[in-house]
């Protein structure tokens, strides 16, 4: 697989961490998904000892990004006009699709088998829910969220609003299927074009030959 991959950078910094997780795995999996989506630093609270044995990340993050282990939530430094977001199941949680992203912000998540404890969701100043039937995996949560920040504060090309539409202001390709359909003609109009259709087709012909004439 090719590593050497461009991505647009989101704005601002983010971080994720996870209160009271236990397994290694999961644990591994997270810090290696936000070493990729480029986290600025990654976080426990009142992590499972075991999980200090997890051999899953394989970018070897805690390399390149710094950890935080804190014992409890009274011991959680954020760094100035961070938002604290917490993720979570929860009624009055924002649907993920609908969530406008901090430009700074720490994401939280629970444990493998409960919620956040009343005391991070007392830290916490929004909450989001990614929307599923059910509880899904820690990492794959997180990986989740992540994505979906990246995608909404990066700098993307908007998405064609069809999978034969192209993005605002951009033309399809001469003698694409899209241009033939978006034109008068494709379209079932009888309107032909100003400068007569002969003109036209004799135009069209000659600039899809230039495109293939190999030269010789």
């Amino acid at each position: 697989m090719n590593t050497n991959v461009t991505t647009t950078r989101a704005k601002g910094f983010f971080a994720i961490g996870a209160e009271r997780i236990s397994k290694p795995g999961n644990l591994g999996n997270l810090v290696r998904s936000a070493h990729a989506f480029g986290a600025s630093y990654f976080f426990t609270v009142d992590a499972h000892k075991r999980i200090r044995s997890g051999r899953s990340d394989t970018s070897d993050a805690s390399s390149n990004i710094p950890y935080y282990g804190w014992d409890g939530v009274d011991q959680m430094q954020m760094p100035e006009g961070c938002d604290l977001v917490g993720i979570e199941l929860m009624d009055d949680a924002v649907d993920l699709p609908s969530f406008y992203h901090p430009r700074k912000a720490a994401y939280v998540l629970g444990p493998e088998a409960g919620s956040l404890s009343p005391e991070m969701r007392e830290r916490c100043t929004s909450f989001i829910r990614i929307p599923t039937a059910f509880c899904i995996n820690v990492a794959m949560a997180g990986a989740i969220v992540m994505y979906d920040r990246v995608k909404t504060l990066g700098n993307f090309p908007a998405r064609p609003v069809s999978s034969m539409g192209m993005p605002e202001g951009v033309a399809p390709p001469l003698g694409s299927y899209a241009e033939k359909r978006n034109s008068p003609r494709g379209r079932g109009s009888t309107a032909t074009p100003s400068n007569g259709s002969g003109a036209s087709r004799s135009r069209l012909g000659t600039e899809r030959a230039a495109r293939v004439r190999v030269p010789r």
